[in-house]
Order: structure tokens, then C-alpha cells, then sequence
């Protein structure tokens, strides 16, 4: 098996400040959300997802979404993205505007019922609602349909392919203008990621665009690799490896956004990150979630030493 060629850039959408803080109960204030936007930004990440538009009963560590859209979109080529789970918030991210908003979906019908109480096809109904909303309001914003538990789910169990792919056509028929695919729980492996999203490339084309990955069992990095395989240039990740659903048991851990820009930038993909500056940005995020668990392994181990400076993308040599 060989990487599509040429060689694209790859896209790391930063998620930290969204599906990272949702599942750590410590509120980070404001102040320190902004830091970090600012050192993600310095560091070349140029797709974050800043946080979710959701009633801050639900969710008091997001409840300053509105906030960080607005200070995100006075930094220079940054898409900031959102995640939308009704129309109500979606409504509240136009107002805000966010460049693009993430409506999740589950292809479990047991998660969706408990992660965004609708059916799976209910919510196909708000995608749709969602984009006439957009349509109507003369935004620009695109519209992704994130369909998750794509490879399985810890309250349903078994989730079929045919019923991944045939959410993700109802989507697109739905108006969203992009698509993606999320293992939610840690499930997938090599083989089913790069069986999966070459079928649903067949159906969404270049429509189908990021893969989101939990490292819950180790195979996040490999995973992210198959997906290269079927021609998927962007990616979800999450500073320190933290994330996971509050509504589904066991996912924890997104694959770490320093682990991944390493893994892409010593096989010469470019990410256009700054590995020394994202390092340091992760030490002082761990400062502030002192106490809680922290994963990925760059930030241990470190750059190394060994590679040819002359060979070595600037995304690790760069002085930080």
C-alpha cells in the first residue's frame, strides 16, 4: 500500500478547547482559553475547533464559546470551527461568526438518544434545518455532518458499515457541505478505518474530509495512517491526547495533536506546525490541568536527536 501522490499537505484541526475541556470538569478561565488559541495559532495550527454552542447548564466549561469565536476570528487565516448540536446553536453560532459548524450525528442509534436525544435520522432532520438556517441568514459557513461511532459503540455494541454510509448520503442529501467520520469510542483498527472511509469516499468524494480518532486503545496513530491510505488529508486532534463523550463510556483520549504533527512531519507530509512551540504550549496547558490525566508521548520522550538537519522538515528544527 502506497500514499496517495503528490503528496498534499495535511490538515490538523486542534480540538482541544472543544472535546478536550468537555470532559474535564474544571472550568478553565477564559484568560487561559485565549492563551491557548494564541500559542495554537503562533504554532501554525490554522483550523481550531474553539468550542460548542451548547446551554451552559449542560456544559459550564464551554459556556464562553461565544467569546473565544470572537477573539479567534481576529487572527489572520484561522477557520474557526464549532460544534452545533440543534438548531438553536446553531443559530447562536452564526450570530457568533464561527466559520464552520460541526453538527454532530451517531450511527448508533443508542448514543445518539443519549448524546443529542434525537433519533439518527432526527438528526439528519436538524442538519437540514440547520443549513436552510445558514442559507437563509446569507453566512458563508460551512455545514459538516460528523458522523460518529463509526466503528462501534459501548452502549449499542456492533454498528454496521451500511448504516455508517447510509447516514453519512443522508447528510450530504441534507445540504452539509462536508462530511466526516469519527471513531468515538477507540473501536476501530488499521484495516476497518481504511475499508470504511474508501467507501465512503466513493459516496461523498472529496466532500468526505477529516477523521477523527480516540486513542483509547492504542491505535489512534495507525488508524490516522489507514485513513492516509484512502486519501484523507485532515485530522482531528486534541493537545495532551485529552477528550472524550460525557455520553459514551470509555472513550477517553483523542489522538495528541503533538504526536500526530511529529508522526506526519517525520514522514514528510507537511503540517505547517512548529513541533518546539507546540510542546511548550502543551507544558503550559498541563499547568493548568494540573491534576488531571494527560496522554501522548512526544512530550515525554522528546524530538530526537538524530535526525539529519539537513533532511528535517522545519516543523522540527524550528526554534521555539
Amino acid at each position: 500500500m502506497t500514499l496517495p501522490t503528490p503528496r498534499p499537505a495535511i490538515v490538523i484541526r486542534e480540538v482541544g478547547l472543544r472535546d478536550g475541556l468537555q470532559s474535564i470538569a474544571r472550568v478553565l478561565p477564559t484568560a487561559q482559553k485565549i492563551e491557548w488559541l494564541q500559542q495554537a495559532y503562533d504554532c501554525g495550527l490554522r483550523e481550531i475547533e474553539v468550542g460548542s454552542f451548547v446551554p451552559a447548564r449542560l456544559l459550564p466549561q464551554l459556556a464562553d464559546t461565544a467569546e473565544l469565536v470572537a477573539f479567534a476570528k481576529t487572527l489572520p487565516g484561522l477557520r474557526v470551527s464549532v460544534l452545533v448540536p440543534n438548531l438553536q446553536g446553531a443559530r447562536a453560532a452564526l450570530a457568533s461568526g464561527a466559520d464552520l459548524l460541526l453538527v454532530p450525528m451517531s450511527a448508533s442509534a443508542a448514543h445518539s438518544r443519549v448524546n443529542v436525544r434525537k433519533e439518527p435520522d432526527a438528526m439528519v432532520n436538524e442538519l437540514a434545518r440547520i443549513c436552510a438556517a445558514r442559507d437563509a441568514s446569507g453566512s458563508r459557513a460551512l455545514v459538516e455532518g460528523g458522523v460518529g461511532t463509526a466503528f462501534g459503540c459501548t452502549l449499542q455494541g456492533h454498528v454496521a458499515p451500511a448504516e455508517v454510509l447510509r447516514l453519512l448520503q443522508a447528510a450530504l442529501d441534507a445540504g452539509a457541505d462536508r462530511v466526516s467520520l469519527a471513531d468515538t469510542v477507540g473501536y476501530a483498527d488499521p484495516a476497518a478505518v481504511q475499508a470504511l472511509f474508501t467507501q465512503a469516499r466513493q459516496i461523498a468524494g472529496e466532500r468526505l474530509w477529516c477523521g477523527h480518532f480516540h486513542d483509547t486503545r492504542g491505535l489512534a496513530l495507525a488508524n490516522v495512517y489507514a485513513a492516509l491510505q484512502a486519501g484523507i488529508t485532515r485530522f482531528d486532534a486534541s493537545l495532551a491526547g485529552i477528550g472524550g463523550c460525557p455520553h459514551a463510556p470509555g472513550a477517553s483520549g483523542n489522538v495528541a495533536t503533538e504526536d500526530l504533527a511529529y508522526m506526519l512531519a517525520s514522514m514528510g507530509l507537511p503540517t505547517g506546525i512548529n513541533l518546539p512551540r507546540l510542546l511548550a504550549l502543551r507544558a503550559r496547558v498541563a499547568a493548568w490541568l494540573d491534576g488531571e490525566t494527560l496522554h501522548g508521548s512526544l512530550w515525554r520522550a522528546g524530538l530526537p536527536t538524530t535526525l539529519l538537519a539537513a533532511n528535517a522538515p522545519a516543523e522540527l528544527t524550528a526554534a521555539a
